[in-house]
């Protein structure tokens, strides 16, 4: 029987925890702007920008391919003090792959400029045969240098 099982990972950015977590929470109908060759479309479909309980869905560009692939998340929990959010699957065609799967982001200043953001992963396969998801990890990756990047040129 399959378990819930966590990845972690780290990544830098030169832009600010608040500039980024802004970005996140308040204006991801920018993604598909900021990364069109991966974000094609996101769509809130309930609630509003940023806030717990609403529900979001991407359209993304498949990790490897050139067929698109949607993503319908709910905002769980969110801490603008810690700048961080949390996220689960409703639908959408990870729901293949995994039963759950549930990810949580928390932007933090460097001292010197710049923020590390923290990606925290959980989720359970819908049997042994399918890869922990390192290619939602992929994409965060993209996503989170491109926001950088946008932020930074503006």
């Amino acid at each position: 029987m399959a378990q819930i099982a966590k990845m972690e990972f780290k990544f830098e950015i030169k832009s600010s925890a608040e500039g980024f977590y802004n970005i996140f929470m308040s204006k991801p109908f920018l993604f598909p702007k900021i990364c069109p060759s991966l974000v094609k479309d996101f769509q809130q479909v309930e609630g509003g920008w940023g806030s717990v309980g609403s529900v979001r869905k991407w359209v993304y560009i498949s990790p490897g391919s050139s067929s698109c692939e949607t993503h319908t998340e709910k905002i769980e929990a969110l801490d603008e003090k810690s700048k961080s959010v949390s996220c689960k699957m409703v639908e959408g065609s990870c729901s293949k792959l995994y039963k759950s799967y549930k990810y949580t982001i928390e932007a933090s200043e460097k001292a010197k400029g710049g923020c590390i953001l923290n990606t925290i992963i959980e989720y359970e396969k819908q049997n042994e045969d399918v890869p922990p998801p390192t290619m939602y990890a992929d994409i965060a990756f993209a996503i989170y240098k491109s926001i950088d990047a946008h932020l930074i040129n503006s």
